[in-house]
């Protein structure tokens, strides 16, 4: 099949961030259900755009509502969730966009392959490392009440594990830091990323 695939030249990468004025970059939020990934992605967005920095948010809720819809929560078809977010990533961050994607994407593997294929100079992971008693004790979608009572199987934190990142970019507990600083310290996390040589 492959080898009837011809891929088209394209305007580069540089044209697209010379035109935005910025840098692609993505920037992966991993941690628990109900850590503060996606409140997070939304500040710092909100910060990003007053500044005039275009920027997309990726969230698990949104993306299987829509293109990874057919997939279920198995170890195959989370790696495959991983595998299309990381691909649709990589093409938000060759045309310049600053890119929050929020995924539980519990295992070490498994973010290594959106590491792979977005590539390591474009990847910040960020470990919002919020205690599993503070997201159960949120349980804003009371999904950790029905995982209790085993309605809910192979959910990440009760009936199936999370590896906590090794080396992530930056950590941040969000039941110690406010949202403000938890924002000041994303945004700059991606200042200092966009103005390195």
């Amino acid at each position: 099949m492959t080898e009837n695939i011809y891929p088209i030249s394209m305007m580069t990468r540089a044209d697209k961030e010379q035109l935005l004025g910025q840098r692609g970059v993505m920037v992966w939020f991993t941690g628990l259900s109900g850590s503060g990934k996606s409140t997070v992605a939304l500040s710092v967005e909100r910060e990003l755009h007053r500044r005039g920095i275009l920027c997309r948010i990726l969230d698990g809720d949104n993306i299987r509502a829509g293109i990874n819809n057919n997939l279920g929560f198995s170890a195959e078809d989370r790696r495959e969730n991983i595998r299309r977010i990381a691909e649709v990533g990589k093409l938000f961050v060759q045309t310049g966009i600053v890119t929050l994607a929020c995924f539980v994407s519990p295992t070490e593997d498994i973010r290594s392959l959106a590491r792979q294929i977005i590539g390591a100079d474009d990847f910040l992971e960020v470990f919002v490392s919020t205690p599993i008693e503070e997201c159960e004790r949120r349980d804003v979608k009371g999904l950790y009440a029905r995982a209790r009572r085993g309605e809910v199987k192979d959910f990440t934190g009760v009936s199936a594990p999370f590896e906590a990142p090794s080396n992530p970019s930056l950590s941040i507990d969000t039941s110690r830091l406010s949202l403000e600083e938890s924002t000041q310290r994303v945004v700059d996390l991606i200042t200092a990323h966009n103005t390195k040589e």
